[in-house]
């Protein structure tokens, strides 16, 4: 094989820019081979290639070597699973699944087909430079133990009218929950990714506190990790302008991500030794003001792919194997779990729980009865939605 096929299941505003992107010859090696979407309209998006209604009908047609799921959130475990059992290499959209049980449920019908088939998540701002310098820092150990950690990661904002253009968006039992669902999940995975996960959680959620929806549009939780060290993540879809500033206190100083820029206040000894070894009181330790260089923010989307590709016809490495992906699904699961039940909640969890208190949240939420009214919006380049 010297080329993949791929077919791309669900062509909303994610799904369409993959096709765009991929019939654009900016994916080497790739060949968009077919679409399917129920919605007719959304097939005609993409004349260029074969539709069909369902993924069922894409997958049994023969035309394709690979699947991109590109649908609302379930359908990511069930057309997943399917995916894998017919021997077709997948790539999931974040994230790979609503819960801890789902994402069990996709990894195990993985298990077993690893060495024939490439399963990969979009996760993709594990190509962003910056993220992978601030990784680097921290695995060779270059800021030393690690202390504490904020992330205030509030440029997510949404409109009314986003909330809208779906009827599945920002309902339980269309999304599964909201910001930490849809837009966090790439900064949960660049969370557990640099940092591990922690051993306890403790979440304030804030269920349409923004917008007219009955999904969290605004958290803060605060967690603690196995060494002791703490962190604190605040997020939401309804603060303009926002803010993304990641800050690391460590053993060696303090590093900062915001606006592009990455900044290490460096101790010239360590705090910890500092503080037991000096005899004075007031005093700290000297300190060096260090500039670090990263080259943008990589390929995104398009070098996922690209990997994905390269992964299927060269074994090459993947940036996100799928498998990896259950942890952001846990944090946010451990996140709306601690705020339904405003308490602390100790990691892992326990899927099969949090699956029956989500199922309650859509009975009830079926009970009450209300219909969203839906206005379908012009496809989007999304690829440009995601915060930095």
């Amino acid at each position: 094989m010297n080329k993949v096929r791929i077919g791309i299941v669900g062509i909303g505003n994610m799904g369409y820019t993959h096709a765009q992107n991929i019939l654009a010859g900016k994916i080497t090696r790739l060949e968009l081979a077919a679409v399917a979407d129920t919605n007719p309209a959304k097939l005609a998006r993409v004349p260029q290639v074969k539709g069909f209604k369902t993924a069922q009908e894409m997958m049994a047609s023969g035309l394709i070597d690979a699947i991109l799921i590109a649908t609302p959130h379930y359908d990511h475990t069930t057309i997943g699973i399917a995916a894998l059992k017919a021997g077709l290499h997948v790539m999931v959209e974040k994230p790979i699944s609503v819960h801890r049980a789902d994402c069990e449920r996709l990894i195990a019908a993985y298990k077993g087909r690893e060495k024939k088939q490439v399963f990969a998540a979009m996760f993709n701002q594990r190509t962003d430079r910056y993220y992978q310098k601030i990784r680097e820092l921290i695995q060779s150990g270059e800021l030393g133990e690690i202390r504490r950690v904020n992330w205030i990661i509030t440029n997510w904002f949404r409109t009314h009218a986003y909330y809208a253009s779906g009827g599945w968006r920002a309902t339980w039992a269309g999304e599964g929950g909201g910001v930490l669902l849809n837009q966090c999940p790439h900064n949960l995975d660049l969370f557990q990714w640099m940092f591990g996960m922690p051993v306890t959680l403790t979440a304030k959620c804030s269920f349409g506190k923004y917008h007219d929806i009955e999904v969290e549009d605004d958290v803060t939780a605060m967690m603690e990790f196995k060494n002791g060290a703490t962190g604190v993540f605040i997020t939401s879809t309804g603060e303009a302008p926002g803010t993304n500033r990641l800050e690391i206190t460590a053993e060696r100083g303090k590093l900062v991500y915001e606006d592009d820029k990455l900044t290490y206040t460096r101790n010239e000894i360590p705090m910890g030794e500092f503080s037991r070894t000096t005899t004075e009181s007031f005093s700290r330790p000297a300190t060096w003001d260090v500039s670090i260089p990263a080259a943008g923010h990589g390929g995104q989307h398009n070098e996922v792919l690209q990997n994905f590709t390269d992964a299927i016809l060269d074994g090459k490495k993947l940036i996100a194997p799928a498998p990896e992906g259950i942890h952001s699904v846990e944090l946010a699961n451990a996140m709306l779990l601690s705020g339904w039940t405003e308490k602390p909640v100790s990691l892992p969890i326990d899927g099969r729980k949090y699956e029956r208190l989500l199922k309650a949240k859509i009975a009830e939420s079926a009970k009450k009865g209300k219909k969203k009214a839906v206005k379908e919006a012009a496809p989007v380049d999304f690829s440009k939605s995601f915060g930095k």
